[in-house]
C-alpha cells in the first residue's frame, strides 16, 4: 500500500516518468525539506552537523566476489597429494585427498578456536566484567563448544578410510605427525594446560618438535601470557559474598557441612542392621574426609602442590558458591560460563579418544609416523591430567542437599538479584527487599526434621 503522504514529482511530460529524476516528497516538500519534515514529525528536530564516515566503495577492478574474498584459488590448490609426487608411474592414492582435507579443516577450526580464546582472555583480563561481557563470553564459549562437537564428528568421516587404504600412502608421511600441530599446542597452552600435566613425548619436550623461530615465538607467547585458566581463577576469586561481612559464604558453608555430616551420622547410627550400620558409618567417614579436603585450606594447598587440584582455595569456593546459588540472577551467567568450560574440556577429551580409536583401527599398535609410541601414547593423553578445568567437574563432590544450603541474607539476595550493585546498600533498600522475601539465615528445626522423615 502506497504511503498517502508520499508522491512522485512528475516530468512536464505526464506520459514519461524518469526514475533518475523522480524525487520522494512529503506534503510537497522536496529533497532536504522532506528529510527535515520527517525528523520534525519523529521528534528528532535538526540533524546533526557531524556526518558518519562512509566506507570507501571499491573501484570496479576491486569488487569483491565469492572466490577472491575466500581466497579459493589458494585454498583449493593446497591439496597436494604426496602419493602422486613420489610414485609417478601410478595414480595418486584416492583416500589421501580425504586425509588432507580432514586435517586441513582441523587446522582451520583450530585457528577459529584460537581467535575465540584470545578474545575471551581479553575479556576476562578486565577487573570488572559486566553483563555485556557475560553475554559475549557465553556466546563465544558456546561457539567453541559447537566447533569441538563438529571436530569430534569429523573423525567419523575419516573412519570411512580403511586400514588398507591408509597403508597405501602412510609410508610417505614419515616423519610427519599430528603431534606437530602447532595450533593444537597453542590451544592447550592458552587454555592453561601445564608442562607438568603433559605426557613426555619421546623423552623430550614437545617444544623441540617446532624448530622454526616463528613457531618458538608463538609457543613462548602462549606460555608467558595469562592463560584462560589463570583469568577464570582470578575472576572466581572476586565472587561476591565469599567472605563479606554481609554474608561470608565460606564460613556459612562450613557450618552447613557440619550439620549435614551430623545428620548423616545420626541416620547411620540409627540403622538397626549391624552390617548396614557399619557400612553407613564408613560412608559417613569417607564423606567427611571428602569435605575436609576442601574446607581445610592447608589440606587443599597440599593437593594443589601435588597436582591433584588446580584452583586456589578462594577460587574453588567462588565456583562452588556460583553452583549452589545458580538460580540467582547475577550468578546465572557465571554458571553458564563454568558449564561451558567443562563442556570444552569434555569435548577435547572426547576428540582425543575418537582420534585414539581411529588410530587403533588404522595402524593397531604400530609406531607413529613421527616416532611416537602411537596408540599407547595417545591413550595416555585421554586421562584427567589433560583436563584444564578438572576442579569444576569435581565440585559435584562438595554439593549438599538444598535443605542444608545456607540461606542468603536479604542484603546478599539484593546484591545477587541485579546485574551490578554498589557494595554499600542503604538501610531502606535492605528493608524493602526484606518485606518481599523473609527467610531465616540458618536451617530451621522443621526443615531438618522433614529431611529425617
Amino acid at each position: 500500500m502506497a504511503c498517502p503522504y508520499a508522491r512522485f514529482i512528475e516530468n512536464d511530460n505526464e506520459n514519461e516518468i524518469s526514475t533518475a529524476t523522480a524525487k520522494l516528497t512529503i506534503n510537497g516538500a522536496v529533497n532536504n525539506d522532506a528529510l527535515a519534515e520527517i525528523l520534525s514529525l519523529t521528534g528528532y528536530g535538526q540533524t546533526s552537523s557531524v556526518k558518519p564516515e562512509l566506507k570507501r566503495l571499491p573501484s570496479s577492478d576491486e569488487l569483491v566476489n565469492y572466490s577472491n574474498y575466500l581466497q579459493l584459488n589458494k585454498l583449493l590448490d593446497s591439496q597436494l597429494l604426496i602419493s602422486a609426487k613420489h610414485d609417478q608411474n601410478k595414480k595418486a592414492v584416492h583416500d589421501e585427498h580425504l586425509f588432507i582435507i580432514i586435517h586441513q579443516s582441523f587446522e582451520l577450526w583450530f585457528k577459529q578456536i584460537i581467535w575465540e580464546l584470545d578474545s575471551l582472555r581479553e575479556i576476562f583480563a578486565n577487573k570488572l566484567i559486566d553483563e555485556t561481557h557475560m553475554f559475549v563470553s557465553i556466546n563465544r564459549l558456546q561457539r567453541c563448544v559447537q566447533i569441538w562437537h563438529l571436530l569430534c564428528d569429523q573423525i567419523s568421516i575419516l573412519e570411512t578410510m580403511t586400514p588398507l587404504d591408509f597403508m597405501e600412502f602412510r609410508s610417505y608421511l614419515s616423519p610427519a605427525s599430528g603431534f606437530q600441530s602447532l595450533q593444537f599446542r597453542l590451544i592447550e597452552n592458552k587454555l592453561g594446560l601445564t608442562d607438568k600435566s603433559r605426557v613426555v613425548y619421546n623423552q623430550t619436550s614437545y617444544k623441540n618438535v617446532f624448530p622454526s623461530a616463528n613457531e618458538q615465538k608463538d609457543l613462548t607467547g602462549s606460555l608467558e601470557e595469562p592463560t584462560l585458566f589463570m583469568l577464570i581463577e582470578r575472576w572466581l576469586e572476586r565472587t561476591p559474598g565469599l567472605e563479606d561481612t554481609s554474608f561470608n559464604f565460606v564460613e556459612r558453608y562450613k557450618q552447613a557441612v557440619a550439620q549435614y555430616i551430623k545428620f548423616l551420622q545420626t541416620n547411620a547410627e540409627s540403622e538397626p542392621n549391624p552390617t548396614a550400620h557399619h557400612a553407613a558409618l564408613e560412608d559417613v567417614k569417607k564423606t567427611a574426609d571428602t569435605f575436609r579436603s576442601l574446607i581445610d585450606e592447608k589440606f587443599h594447598q597440599q593437593l594443589v602442590a601435588r597436582g591433584d587440584r588446580r584452583l586456589n582455595h578462594r577460587a574453588i569456593f567462588g565456583a562452588l558458591m556460583i553452583m549452589l546459588y545458580r538460580e540467582q540472577p547475577r550468578f546465572q551467567g557465571p554458571y553458564q560460563i563454568l558449564s561451558l568450560l567443562m563442556d570444552i574440556d569434555a569435548l577435547i577429551t572426547k576428540w582425543r579418544y575418537n582420534h585414539l580409536i581411529l588410530v587403533q583401527r588404522q595402524i593397531g599398535n604400530k609406531q607413529g609416523t613421527g616416532g611416537s609410541a602411537g596408540y599407547s601414547y595417545l591413550r595416555s593423553t585421554c586421562s584427567d591430567r589433560y583436563k584444564v578445568f578438572i576442579d569444576l567437574f569435581n565440585l559435584a563432590s562438595f554439593l549438599i542437599p538444598r535443605e542444608f544450603i545456607p540461606k542468603l541474607t536479604s542484603e546478599m539476595k539484593l546484591r545477587l538479584s541485579i546485574a551490578s550493585v554498589n557494595e554499600t546498600l542503604t538501610k531502606d533498600e535492605c528493608e524493602e527487599f526484606e518485606k518481599n522475601s523473609k527467610e531465616n539465615d540458618s536451617i530451621s528445626t522443621d526443615e531438618v526434621h522433614s529431611i529425617k522423615n
